[in-house]
């Protein structure tokens, strides 16, 4: 039977969207400004790509996942389709493809490269060396590995050679390679860049305001639109999202409602799925502590974020008789609460009360 689509049931907000076969196998997953609008357009056109059209047909069910602003959608669109290598998913399923960060490598020399987190098993990390990011725009990428290690003197080469090249000579390495200058400086030089790198970048965003004011009070007028563009591009990038952070701890995030708790699940600050599940009323007033205690009795995450739990002494105690300790959280700000009104209003639109 035909997937019949009715506008009313999606909101005009933005999220992604998750698009099901009738054994429940995720075909698609796309993201959008505006959900129901997107939406629609796959049911009310005239497609004419052959594989859109036996995407349609195809389709037995739609998954919401609301989410802050575009920036969100993006980034946990990235997620998703890593996760689950959708099949009508053509691009963004291999792990270097998508939002690349800026890394500081650990290496006794330094140097800037691109780095991608492992979406399909995160547990699989480099080191904990300086990043900014998530960005997608690769070329923007490479335009600001370019000034900072220009800005620094940083090498470039995955091998160092024993004397300098030709970036050396052009004022874009140090020339370390040489002895040019000593190792000690050649580091001191990197954890200044690094510090580029921290707090999303706002040192980076200072000293790019700097050089735009120089070229300016020098009337090189079109040097300074160019990093007034990398300026806007660069804030862009750092704008506030709570769907993909540096973290080193897995989290559920559980909003309990009335009759249903939603799930969602972070594993090293990536936000990858929601889950809507019922609670057991046969427990009255503690359906959510039971639903914690037997949920979490043996695999468990390293941290509970949630919005309400009746005994936390009786349920800790529970769960901390077996296995090892979890950590339970009741947010009232920060990043934690926010991810709780994210369940919150993804659980209101799943339940029709948004």
């Amino acid at each position: 039977m035909p997937f019949t689509f009715n506008a009313g049931d999606y909101p005009e907000s933005p999220g992604c969207y998750l698009m099901r076969n009738t054994e429940g196998q995720i075909l698609y997953v796309g993201k959008s400004k505006n959900l129901r609008s997107r939406l629609r357009s796959y049911f009310t056109k005239q497609h004419a790509h052959k594989r859109i059209r036996q995407l349609v047909l195809e389709v037995a069910s739609i998954e919401v996942v609301l989410v802050n602003n575009e920036a969100e959608s993006l980034l946990l669109e990235n997620n998703l389709i890593k996760l689950h290598k959708p099949p009508y998913n053509r691009a963004l399923k291999k792990e270097n493809s998508g939002y690349a960060y800026l890394h500081l490598t650990a290496e006794r020399l330094p140097r800037l490269e691109l780095f991608y987190r492992n979406r399909s098993d995160s547990r699989i990390e480099p080191d904990d060396a300086p990043r900014l990011g998530p960005i997608k725009d690769a070329g923007f990428l490479d335009t600001l590995m370019a000034f900072i290690a220009g800005h620094y003197g940083l090498r470039s080469c995955e091998t160092m050679p024993k004397q300098v090249c030709l970036l050396y000579h052009i004022g874009r390495c140090s020339g370390v390679c040489e002895g040019i200058i000593t190792e000690e400086d050649y580091r001191g030089r990197a954890r200044q860049a690094a510090e580029l790198l921290a707090h999303q970048g706002q040192g980076l965003l200072n000293v790019l305001y700097r050089q735009m004011e120089a070229h300016a009070s020098r009337l090189e007028f079109e040097k300074a639109q160019r990093m007034l563009v990398s300026i806007r591009q660069l804030e862009q990038a750092a704008g506030k999202q709570i769907v993909e952070r540096e973290a080193a701890v897995d989290q559920d995030v559980l909003y309990f409602g009335e009759k249903h708790v939603l799930v969602a699940k972070v594993k090293e600050g990536m936000l990858r799925d929601f889950l809507m599940l019922e609670l057991d009323h046969a427990y009255g007033d503690a359906a959510g502590d039971h639903f914690i205690m037997t949920r979490y009795a043996e695999e468990r995450p390293d941290e509970l974020i949630v919005n309400a739990v009746g005994d936390l002494k009786k349920v800790r105690a529970a769960l901390n008789r077996r296995g090892k300790p979890l950590k339970i959280t009741l947010p009232k700000r920060g990043i934690k609460y926010e991810l709780l009104q994210l369940c919150r209003n993804n659980y209101g639109y799943r339940t029709g009360r948004l």
